[in-house]
């Protein structure tokens, strides 16, 4: 299978319909299931009670909000060193996502620290590098939205994405390098984790679900992203001529 056939926009638009479909439904059903064993499945913790299960929601969301921001981040640099126009699009597609998932990890974060530290919110370290991580996301979605022209766009935001990266390992071992209200990682990518059995296997559940679904978002608004740049080319123009003027999934 040639996969570079796929880099040019025109030949991934019709594989991004095709796509979705495969990675949204088993979000759907990963979500559903995560969220049972997270809230009926998965033990009441010794200290913290039930309100410690919205980490089930709360941790996943922070890591897809990091990950995402990766992801943007080597997308953008492809696309500014190599002139690649899809990569440009994607890391303008994953980009509203991970400020959403970094977003929710903050609100889920202050939903979970008020009972457990009595307080919304403290300047904390990952906190703190939290909130400038989803001020990252804002920054690279507005400089791009503020730009009329999409190749200065990509390469504006290009510069910011990557200066912002180094915010990402700060937010890991912030814990670690700082001391921090936030508890530690309870899954260490070296050593075995903290949680019981059935709250590991919650979380991993809601991990994959938010990946799958993040899959499949970014593939929609990609999807939108290329017909908008694409538009006066004639593929674009079939492509965007449902009777709704909307992509279709599968063309």
């Amino acid at each position: 299978m040639n996969w570079y056939k796929y880099a040019s926009p025109p030949n991934f638009y019709p594989f991004a319909g095709k796509m979705i479909p495969w990675f949204a439904i088993p979000a759907a059903i990963l979500f559903v299931l995560g969220l049972y064993q997270g809230l009926f499945v998965a033990p009441t913790d010794s200290q913290q009670g039930d309100a410690y299960r919205i980490i089930f929601i709360h941790v996943p969301a922070a890591w897809m909000g990091m990950l995402l921001y990766v992801l943007m981040a080597i997308y953008a640099a492809i696309g500014w060193a190599f002139n690649a126009r899809l990569s440009s699009m994607m890391a303008s597609a994953i980009s509203i996502t991970g400020a959403m998932f970094t977003f929710l990890s903050l609100v889920t974060g202050s939903l979970w620290g008020k009972p457990t530290w009595g307080t919304w919110w403290v300047w904390d370290a990952r906190l703190t590098s939290t909130l400038i991580l989803l001020f990252l996301y804002i920054g690279f979605i507005s400089l791009q939205a503020s730009i009329d022209d999409p190749r200065r766009a990509d390469r504006a935001g290009a510069v910011l994405a990557i200066v912002g990266v180094i915010n990402v390992p700060i937010i890991y071992f912030s814990v670690q390098w700082w001391n921090t209200l936030h508890q530690g990682a309870t899954i260490r990518l070296m050593g075995k984790p903290t949680m019981a059995p059935p709250m590991l296997r919650a979380m991993l559940i809601m991990l994959a679900a938010c990946w799958l679904y993040s899959i499949a978002v970014v593939l929609i608004r990609l999807r939108y992203i290329i017909l908008e740049r694409e538009q006066n080319a004639a593929w674009a123009a079939e492509a965007a001529g449902s009777p709704v003027g909307q992509p279709r999934w599968g063309t």
